[in-house]
């Protein structure tokens, strides 16, 4: 009840933009969250644990992300595919545990809402919220080509001593590579970025001229 009807708040009207559908996402992550740990610890390791497996389960089978991503389906097409989406995570499972009816409940309302299509950004904020909650600190370096270890634990370093690092009780840096950043880094961390590529400061460069001309 309690994710229905914090979800049903985000229904928004069409045509929003990207930071719009990313606030929407961030609804249903605080509603899971919430209903989860509202029932137990375990509770929230579980749905967790599923997310874990939905979000595995979009990156390694296109059809899944096609279905996920696809607006024009009906309501009625979309349950079906939903029921069938389920079947496919519970015999995907570990020990063939199935899903909690909690995490099912999110896809079911996601779906009946027409946001299937924001399933990975839930994710990923209520992966946020949860390692709030644990004390953990996820830190994302994106670079152009890969970085050398001594250069990610000097990060690690200056990182563990900032404000956020020493509130954590864990901090874990990963390494993204994406070469359009061209060079130079890309840090996230919580709400936070710190935009230090090369391609920012050519944007900054190309706005700077055409307000030039």
């Amino acid at each position: 009840m309690l994710l229905s009807t914090a979800a049903r708040s985000a229904i928004a009207a069409p045509g929003l933009g990207r930071c719009a559908a990313s606030a929407i996402a961030l609804k249903y992550s605080n509603a899971i969250y919430g209903a989860a740990i509202k029932q137990s610890p375990q509770a929230l390791n579980k749905v967790h644990a599923d997310l874990a497996l939905v979000a595995n389960t979009i990156a390694t089978q296109s059809e899944v992300s096609a279905f996920l991503n696809n607006p024009t389906l009906s309501a009625s097409e979309r349950g079906s595919a939903l029921t069938k989406f389920f079947a496919k995570l519970d015999s995907a499972a570990p020990k063939k545990d199935p899903i909690s009816d909690t995490t099912k409940n999110l896809l079911s309302v996601l779906s009946e809402n027409g946001r299937l299509g924001e399933t990975q950004g839930v994710i990923e904020g209520f992966n946020e919220l949860v390692a709030q909650y644990r004390g953990e600190l996820d830190v994302i370096v994106t670079s152009a080509t890969p970085l050398a270890k001594d250069v990610l634990s000097r990060l690690e370093t200056t990182l563990k001593a900032s404000q956020a690092g020493q509130k954590a009780k864990t901090l874990k840096v990963t390494n993204k590579v994406n070469p359009s950043v061209l060079g130079g880094i890309i840090v996230d961390f919580g709400d936070k970025t710190i935009d230090l590529s090369v391609q920012s400061r050519v944007t900054k460069l190309n706005n700077a001229l055409q307000q030039s001309v």
